[in-house]
């Protein structure tokens, strides 16, 4: 997943169009938009409780009776807003958008690891999940695989916070690579588990 740029210089928050108690930063920056550093570590819950009062301040239903330029302003103000939520929440998202940032595109589709012993695991790792519905159980080995994954992406984001801190930026992207994989691998375990419910 790439995190593509909101275009939050076009809007004009705190413009005289729609009025606020408080104006929304104009930057194009997410992390700006909460009045939040920079920086990989974020604080969720003062994340969530910023969020909400910008949801509820540039709701769109409160410029009803605008002008169709007004509400048009308001929609995207809000879509911005929900955007930079979303990335900022998201760990894999967030580090995109620090790389990206950075100016090093976060586009890993294309992306081939040289690291032999990642592509083993990525080998094992899904011959693991492949076997889970085969297993006498299955839930048993669903959970133990999702253990598995779910410390190693923790293991990764922090290993992407060290070389953002860093300024190793190479290593950085490299170690978003991997995290990309193992996003993807939890949102298949997740698949996985409602097929099991129907069995």
């Amino acid at each position: 997943m790439v995190v593509e740029k909101a275009s939050t210089c076009d809007l004009e928050f705190a413009d005289s169009t729609i009025q606020s108690d408080k104006a929304l930063n104009t930057s194009n920056n997410f992390f700006e938009i909460f009045s939040i550093p920079v920086a990989w570590d974020v604080d969720i819950e003062g994340l969530k409780v910023r969020y909400r009062a910008l949801q509820k301040e540039f709701h769109p239903d409160r410029y009803a009776a605008s002008s169709d330029a007004q509400k048009r302003l308001a929609v995207q103000t809000a879509a911005v807003i929900n955007q930079a939520f979303d990335t900022l929440t998201s760990p894999l998202s967030r580090a995109q958008y620090l790389l990206e940032r950075k100016g090093i595109s976060a586009d890993q589709e294309s992306y081939v690891t040289t690291d032999g012993v990642f592509l083993m695991q990525q080998i094992e790792l899904r011959e693991a999940l492949g076997g889970v519905t085969r297993s006498d159980k299955p839930w048993l080995a669903l959970e133990r695989l999702r253990s598995t994954v779910e410390s190693t992406y923790q293991n990764l984001q922090n290993e992407f916070q060290q070389f953002y801190s860093a300024e190793t930026l190479d290593s950085a992207f490299n170690t978003v690579a991997k995290m990309q994989f193992f996003n993807k691998l939890l949102h298949e375990l997740e698949q996985l588990e409602y097929e099991l419910e129907d069995l």
